[in-house]
């Protein structure tokens, strides 16, 4: 109830601060368990991905945040539920198949935290887990602006020009002869290589060079089989990101 009072009200003022706008929101599907995954750089992309989804999310936030007085309690009522950070949390993976498994649409950062706006990291393991044994369509999104809005560091934001881009959706399964270690594996690449994908068409490919181990081919699960393996470990200066 709270969720579906306040998400026109955050809409509104995000538009007004930060001119927030979407594309590609056809390709989220309208019914049935949805798995979003996008990448991170600002404390605003959880509202921003949030907001601009044309359906309602929940999402996982870290734990200590829940540890806040009324803050803790009013992101639980907007559809947060707490993982750790530290590890595998079997607890918040169950929520998230839960969601899931409900028909509900679930908000994930692959990454597990925050980098510089534009730099894509390696996804961690859960998050490839999640796709695979949920089975849900896996939606890529590309948010941009929020690093520049709301860097890591700052105490508050700045006005910025911020936009979420969502791409075509994906699915994910065991394939005939890989174990499911590996199809988690496969699951985690080729979404963050689908975001990549969607950071390339909106800013431009990074102009530095790719080298034969970033152009390999990987023998994807995902949706249209296999595919060339982006360098989503660069940002637009060709430099890495945290591991």
């Amino acid at each position: 109830m709270l969720y579906a009072i306040l998400k026109p009200v955050a809409v509104a003022l995000l538009r007004l601060l930060f001119r927030a706008s979407r594309r590609g929101q056809a390709h989220v599907p309208a019914t049935g368990p949805v798995l979003v995954v996008a990448n991170h750089s600002s404390l605003l992309d959880p509202p921003v991905v949030g907001g601009m989804c044309p359906r309602p999310v929940s999402f996982l936030a870290k734990a200590e945040l829940f540890r806040i007085p009324l803050f803790g309690g009013l992101i639980r009522r907007l559809n947060a539920r707490p993982v750790r950070r530290e590890g595998t949390d079997a607890g918040a993976l169950r929520t998230a198949l839960r969601v899931l498994q409900e028909g509900g649409a679930l908000l994930l950062f692959p990454e597990g935290t925050r980098g510089p706006e534009g730099v894509l990291r390696e996804a961690k393991a859960g998050a490839g887990m999640l796709a695979v044994l949920s089975g849900a369509s896996v939606v890529p999104a590309y948010v941009q602006g929020t690093g520049q809005a709301w860097p890591r560091g700052r105490t508050l934001p700045r006005p910025a020009r911020v936009t979420v881009t969502f791409g075509p959706p994906l699915r994910f399964d065991v394939a005939p002869g890989s174990t499911r270690k590996d199809a988690y594996e496969v699951a985690s690449r080729e979404m963050m290589a689908a975001i990549a994908r969607l950071r390339d068409a909106v800013e431009g490919p990074s102009p530095a060079a790719v080298s034969p181990v970033e152009m390999r081919a990987v023998g994807g699960m995902g949706k249209g089989g296999p595919q060339r393996r982006s360098k989503y470990m660069h940002g637009r200066n060709g430099q890495h990101g945290e591991g």
